[in-house]
């Protein structure tokens, strides 16, 4: 009960920046499970309105990954619009190579390292470890997201429960039921393009 009163008292008290950018949220991710390239502009929207949340909190640590956001966004707009290289279908779902892939979990893994370091040296930040590691992780999902690899929905996956977790531990209901909804949405997002990326394997 506590649960759903911290929901609905946070709810009331959301601005309408908030809410456009919990829409955006959701509906990218919604489109993004369908393979639809609409998920780009309003990931875009999502993270323009989310310039303005963060410069509001004084949050400019988020303010500048959400920069980094912000160039991906485009260009995995930019990259699924061009299509498939080799004929003129939409760019198909595919696997990373295990190489490739190995190389993008250890930068990530020196990533977490430095950046947690750095804000615990010189900064108060809470958790900074773990913190990191929702942000770097996120930059190498959209990355993978972006070249329209299967493996970005396991790293938002692991996202998801890392948020979660820092949420409820920090008693930020809201957001961690919302990340529990990504959660799901990882899965099914997962499930969906394996279908298809099965799918594309046989019509090959």
């Amino acid at each position: 009960m506590d649960v759903l009163d911290s929901i609905w008292t946070y709810a009331q008290g959301m601005d309408l920046l908030e809410a456009a950018g919990l829409v955006f949220g959701l509906a990218c991710v919604w489109l993004l499970i369908r393979e639809n390239i609409w998920t780009w502009p309003l990931g875009i929207a999502y993270v323009l309105v989310s310039f303005v949340v963060f410069y509001q909190a004084r949050l400019y640590a988020d303010l500048a990954l959400h920069a980094v956001f912000l160039v991906l966004n485009v260009y995995g707009w930019v990259h699924w619009a061009r299509g498939d290289p080799r004929s003129d279908d939409d760019l198909p779902v595919t696997a990373s190579a295990p190489r490739r892939l190995a190389g993008i979990l250890a930068l990530s893994g020196l990533g977490v390292l430095l950046c947690g370091t750095l804000l615990a040296r010189f900064t108060d930040a809470s958790l900074p470890y773990w913190d990191s590691a929702t942000s770097v992780l996120s930059i190498a999902a959209i990355w993978l997201q972006a070249r329209k690899k299967i493996e970005h929905w396991i790293l938002w996956l692991a996202v998801d429960v890392l948020a979660t977790g820092i949420y409820l531990y920090k008693g930020i209901v809201f957001y961690a039921v919302l990340y529990l909804v990504y959660i799901g949405l990882a899965g099914a997002g997962y499930r969906a393009w394996r279908r298809a990326m099965h799918a594309g394997a046989v019509e090959a």
